[in-house]
């Protein structure tokens, strides 16, 4: 036999058992998510944004249950943090605004409630890598130019030039994932039944969290003086 080809039956034999001891692990492995995008919560005015989305949301589920056309109350969380009572008002004007009765009195019956958790990540935050959609629409165009052997320069031109300005949006105006995000879940209840749920993500800037989150001024201690 071909010494050669008998070393390469060889090798071939030894990258089949090495594969098939890949295909066991004695942990799962690591696998990204689909790719997804994820709103950034960056003003008073995306409060606001926020607070349209939550009662389109609640209002288009709230109308398939018998509670719809009922008084409703909008509460407001225990020791609530800056949004928490900027979103009070802003859940209230857009209710209104959208037809509904809202009353101030809590034996309303129906009533709505949210809560913002915050949630702080310590692990590094991957930022979106400027030159995707440039990269992408020059592939595409060096594909098609390759594949109908004519000159498309002027179209490659305007289409880079779109990609770039993608490319500038995407990086640079969002600033990137942060390392804090916020859930904000806001519920509808007739009595103890839930009648509507709706949760959502946010990512806010690390520096805004304080917004999000109860500021508890210093602990007071009493003590009492005994006389010697």
């Amino acid at each position: 036999m071909n010494p050669i080809r008998t070393a390469s039956v060889a090798l071939a034999g030894f990258f089949l058992v090495g594969l098939a001891g890949c295909s066991h692990a004695p942990i799962p492995v690591a696998e990204n998510f689909p790719y997804t995008a994820q709103k950034k919560v960056r003003s008073a005015g995306h409060w606001d944004a926020v607070a349209q989305h939550v009662v389109s949301n609640t209002l288009a589920r709230l109308a398939q249950t018998p509670a719809d056309g009922m008084a409703l109350h909008v509460g407001l969380p225990s020791s609530p943090s800056a949004f928490d009572r900027a979103f009070r008002e802003l859940l209230i004007t857009r209710l209104v605004n959208d037809g509904k009765t809202v009353v101030e009195r809590d034996d309303a019956p129906v009533k709505v409630s949210y809560q913002a958790q915050v949630v702080r990540h310590n692990s590094d935050r991957p930022h979106f890598v400027p030159g995707l959609f440039t990269a992408i629409t020059s592939g595409v165009y060096v594909a098609h130019y390759l594949g109908v052997h004519a000159h498309q320069d002027a179209a490659m031109a305007g289409g880079l030039g779109y990609a770039v300005i993608a490319d500038v949006a995407a990086s640079q105006y969002t600033g990137g994932p942060t390392h804090t995000e916020v859930i904000l879940t806001t519920t509808i209840m007739q009595g103890d039944r839930y009648l509507v749920r709706n949760t959502d993500v946010y990512y806010v800037e690390d520096s805004d969290a304080t917004l999000f989150q109860v500021v508890r001024g210093p602990v007071t201690r009493e003590y009492k003086v005994v006389s010697q």
